[in-house]
C-alpha cells in the first residue's frame, strides 16, 4: 500500500514510479482510495481546496512518485464562430453553477440535455464525446480575502 502526503507540482523532475488515473471529480477530493496503473493500493491524505492537476506529481511516503493522469470522461463539446453567442453561453452557464471547460470558441460540460438545448438555442452546436475534462477552478480559486 502506498500512503501520500505530498504535492510537488506538475514540474517534476523525479522518476515516476506509477501513475493514477483520476475524473475530474476525483481530482477535486482531498482524501482517496485508489489502485495505480501498476495495480498497487494507494491511499491519498491531501489538504483539502486544492484540486489535483492533470500532470501533477505526489510523493508517498516510501519515497515513490505518482503522476496523476487525466480519465477519458463523457463530455458535450459545444462550438460556435461567433464570438458574442459563445460569449453568452459561457455567462448562462456560469450563471447556472456548470462547471466548464473553456477553449477559443469551445467548451465542455457535463452531459446535461436542459443545458445543452439552451445552447443550441444560444446558436452553438454540441457533440457528445470522451476527453479528459479539466473546468476552470473559478475566480477564487488561488484564495480570496476581504480587507
Amino acid at each position: 500500500m502506498i500512503d501520500i502526503y505530498e504535492r510537488l507540482g506538475t514540474d517534476c523532475e523525479q522518476k515516476i514510479y506509477s501513475t493514477v488515473v483520476l475524473t475530474h471529480e476525483q481530482r477535486e477530493r482531498g482524501r482517496l482510495k485508489l489502485v495505480s496503473e501498476s495495480g498497487e493500493e494507494v491511499r491519498v491524505f491531501l489538504d483539502r481546496g486544492q484540486p489535483l492537476q492533470v500532470g501533477e506529481c505526489l510523493k508517498a511516503e516510501c519515497g515513490r512518485i505518482i503522476q496523476v493522469i487525466g480519465a477519458l470522461e463523457s463530455v458535450t463539446y459545444a462550438s460556435c464562430d461567433d464570438w458574442d453567442n459563445f460569449a453568452k453561453a459561457c455567462y448562462h452557464l456560469g450563471n447556472r453553477h456548470t462547471k466548464i471547460q473553456i477553449g477559443e470558441r469551445w467548451l465542455y460540460i457535463k452531459p446535461d440535455h436542459v443545458l445543452e438545448e439552451m445552447l443550441h438555442l444560444l446558436g452553438l452546436t454540441t457533440q457528445h464525446q470522451e476527453a479528459v475534462f479539466i473546468p476552470e477552478a473559478g475566480a477564487y480559486a488561488h484564495g480570496h480575502r476581504h480587507d
